[in-house]
């Protein structure tokens, strides 16, 4: 297994060059630069174009890539014009933020949607069943933002159950047993919208698994010789399910890492996903072209992560 989680690392290098490649075209087609923020009525052109001129915006563009490739083997992506910081350090401070909202949200998935996907296909075509069907196509068929929007009204504004915006409250002390709890306060409406839409798929997958283990020949013969029902469905049937839940368990890793844009923006969650919005507002390559970068590399690493996971779990499963 080594041998080949090795070659695929491999493999990902060639990926990561065309990635960072198309990113950086892509970015130059964007309109504008980081410095038309800085222009205003006061603001001295002359100013303005010695800082383009001085981060080499009229170099030609494949100058400008093998300075912005080489400084990014080193850990340094530029620096970030909207922030006038670092972009490896303000990523770093968001990406811890999105990391623990990841976590949760993460665990929170798991934990609302096993029960429910093996309970909808044990009970197949009951009352139980046909319920946990609808939830899973409502919450489908709601998008990100409106879910989110209404969680925030109604549980933050209404209800005053959770706080609307931020991390922390800033009468804690950093270390205390009261800053964590408040992070954690901060950060429990947003995973539960973020998990509660990211079920449906982990209940679909598991139920039609359940339901196709119910018909298998193992499952008869462990009723026939007499093992009570809730043995089978735990040491045959739910076993079993879980292998194409394991295989988009790298997937579902980085799927929170990186698509967290709308959630952390509505509820004012100062992560990646606000950052890159940030970004984006403000015409701020660097951060654009890093953040991008970063979501590509978490991708192809939840793929390999994904395979990994899947050998492991199941034996007769190698990956090449």
């Amino acid at each position: 297994m080594w041998k080949t989680i090795i070659r695929r690392v491999l493999v990902m290098i060639p990926q990561l060059f065309v990635l960072s490649l198309l990113i950086f075209i892509m970015a130059k087609f964007m309109p504008g630069d980081p410095f038309t923020g800085l222009i205003t009525p006061e603001t001295d052109p002359s100013r303005v174009e010695e800082l383009r001129i001085k981060a080499g915006f009229y170099d030609p563009w494949y100058v400008q890539y093998v300075n912005w490739i080489g400084n990014a083997f080193q850990g340094d992506f530029g620096r970030s014009y909207t922030f006038n910081v670092p972009v490896s350090n303000l990523i770093g401070d968001r990406a811890l933020n999105t990391l623990w909202l990841s976590l949760l949200s993460f665990f929170l998935l798991y934990l609302i949607a096993i029960p429910l996907g093996v309970l909808s296909g044990r009970f197949h075509d009951t009352f139980l069943d046909k319920s946990i069907v609808f939830y899973s196509f409502i919450v489908y068929a709601i998008p990100t933002f409106v879910l989110g929007l209404i969680n925030l009204f109604f549980f933050g504004y209404e209800l005053g159950w959770f706080p609307t915006s931020g991390t922390v409250d800033i009468k804690y002390d950093s270390g205390t047993g009261g800053y964590l709890w408040s992070k954690f306060y901060h950060i429990l409406l947003p995973a539960i919208t973020y998990a509660l839409l990211a079920t449906t798929g982990v209940i679909q997958y598991l139920r039609t698994e359940v339901i196709d283990s119910k018909s298998m020949d193992y499952v008869r013969t462990a009723k026939s010789k007499g093992i009570p029902i809730n043995k089978v469905y735990s040491r045959h049937i739910f076993r079993n399910s879980l292998l194409p839940i394991a295989a988009f368990l790298g997937f579902t890793i980085t799927g929170l890492l990186t698509g967290s844009v709308f959630i952390e923006t509505i509820f004012g969650y100062p992560g990646m996903g606000q950052l890159f919005i940030q970004a984006i507002s403000g015409r701020d390559y660097s951060v654009i072209t890093a953040l991008v970068m970063l979501f590509g590399f978490l991708t192809l690493l939840g793929s390999l992560l994904s395979d990994i996971i899947m050998s492991i779990v199941d034996p007769r499963i190698r990956i090449d």
